[in-house]
């Protein structure tokens, strides 16, 4: 698996550390004070404009479209999307044009969520912001405008929502090597990963690199919106297109990519009691903060799961921490409960 022969752009803080949640683990220990102990992997501490998982998939997906002679990218998400403003911010450092295509999937019109947290961070970073209703074919927004920029000179490059394509995936394969090399030099057996799933791309590339490293970690990821079922199956077909892009054919199978359908709530980035419980939690407990709608929802069907017993005593989860706290702004009525 020679990741070095893909093009690559170093825009993040890596390798990003593996952190003990002592305090959570204790919190949460059953009867006896027996229970799995509970790591987490700092990916929100990657760097670029407060960090989260896209920093990786950028690292790959910028460098390709530079090899393209691209001047201009364009991405879409919703509106407080961590992956617009990451790419936003990786544009600004490499010089280049960034167009946002944000799809409104909450139907909120408040100036917190509409104008704060991540939507200023683009802004800021000299993105231009269009908007588009909630159900839009976003995929041909974009071409539609990649042809409207072609015809006005541009050289635009279409990064799909979130990153999740085989050559963003590339990012989330590097990482479950450098998850696999930490976890070696800290004598740290791990048993579980844990992580939100939503666009795909980084559980398809966790689960493609911890297989071809023949680790037998297993990979658990919540979903932050569709079920359960087309999540896996979203997965599964991303996991091995990316196998396919490393020459590494069909090593990929259906019981190597799990999803819980089961803490989404009403749907993507709408709170839910759980997820506001798990953010002040982390952040009382352990002084870290995470996002309402991806690491949140996911520590909360974690927290429950290990609340429920799900988790053998003394087994070691590495919780995957994507970033996007900054969203926390756009949720101040939802976050501030006392």
């Amino acid at each position: 698996m020679n990741l070095a022969r893909f093009p690559r752009v170093r825009l993040g803080h890596l390798p990003t550390p593996i952190e003990p949640m002592e305090r959570l683990t204790r919190h949460l220990a059953g009867p006896g004070g027996k229970g799995p102990k509970l790591w987490i992997k700092r990916d929100d501490c990657t760097g670029l404009s407060t960090g989260g998982n896209k920093t990786r998939k950028l690292e790959y997906l910028m460098a390709d479209a530079l090899a393209q002679g691209a001047d201009t990218v364009i991405t879409q998400g919703a509106t407080q999307s961590n992956h617009a403003r990451q790419t936003a911010a990786a544009a600004a450092k490499l010089g280049l044009e960034c167009h946002l295509l944000l799809e409104d999937r909450t139907g909120r019109r408040d100036e917190a969520y509409t104008q704060s947290g991540n939507v200023l961070l683009d802004k800021l970073h000299g993105a231009t912001i269009g908007h588009r209703p909630g159900g839009a074919n976003m995929q041909a927004e974009m071409e539609a405008f990649a042809e409207e920029l072609k015809a006005k000179g541009k050289k635009p490059y279409v990064i799909p929502g979130g990153g999740s394509n085989p050559v963003g995936a590339l990012g989330y394969v590097h990482a479950a090597l450098e998850m696999v090399t930490q976890a070696a030099e800290m004598g740290l057996r791990i048993d579980h990963v844990i992580h939100a799933t939503g666009s795909a791309g980084t559980q398809a590339g966790l689960v493609t690199g911890l297989v071809a490293l023949n680790s037998s970690i297993p990979v658990l990821g919540f979903c932050v919106n569709a079920p359960q079922g087309p999540q896996e199956e979203k997965v599964l077909a991303l996991a091995n297109r990316t196998a396919q892009h490393l020459g590494l054919s069909d090593i990929v199978k259906p019981e190597h990519v799990v999803a819980n359908g089961g803490y989404v709530g009403q749907g993507y980035g709408i709170p839910t009691e759980g997820m506001v419980e798990a953010v002040q939690l982390v952040a009382e407990l352990e002084g870290i903060l995470l996002d309402p709608v991806y690491s949140g929802k996911a520590m909360a069907g974690m927290v429950d799961l290990v609340r429920q017993g799900k988790f053998a005593p003394d087994t070691n989860i590495v919780f995957i921490h994507t970033g996007g706290s900054v969203g926390l702004f756009g949720y101040p009525e939802a976050m501030v409960t006392a």
